[in-house]
């Protein structure tokens, strides 16, 4: 089994994976959200076809560790999608993942005319995190 790993934004969703033994993540893809439907199938293809047995959401708290708008609507969709999935869903606090994917992202060297989109990797930063607490 592995373990999915989700950073949910307004206009995107990160997704990482961890290998089959559950040991490291990896940014898996960005889903650009259209409508709530849409997103919700989409991850639960990856959950079928990747073999997902839990999924962990990164819940954006504010720097004093409250919940606040952003992390309501997180809450919300991450309960609309447990409606279409069996599969445990935790909540990881995900304060600073996007600066630490950044980070990790510059120290690769690589150059992009593109704005590059940290998405993924938070949701992997996330994912790690999860991966080395259980250790």
């Amino acid at each position: 089994m592995r373990i999915m790993g989700l950073d949910i934004g307004d206009r995107r969703i990160g997704v990482a994976l961890s290998d089959p033994g559950e040991i490291l993540a990896s940014p898996f893809t960005i889903i650009e959200r259209n409508d709530e439907e849409h997103d919700i199938g989409t991850i639960t293809d990856i959950i079928t076809q990747r073999e997902v047995g839990t999924i962990i959401v990164g819940l954006p708290r504010s720097m004093a560790g409250t919940i606040g708008h952003q992390a309501a609507k997180v809450e919300a969709f991450v309960e609309r999608l447990r409606s279409h999935t069996q599969i445990p869903i935790e909540f990881r606090d995900e304060r600073l993942s996007t600066v630490s994917a950044r980070q990790l992202l510059q120290h690769t060297g690589r150059k992009t005319k593109k704005k590059p989109r940290y998405d993924a990797a938070a949701a992997a930063v996330i994912l790690q995190d999860y991966l080395e607490e259980r250790l």
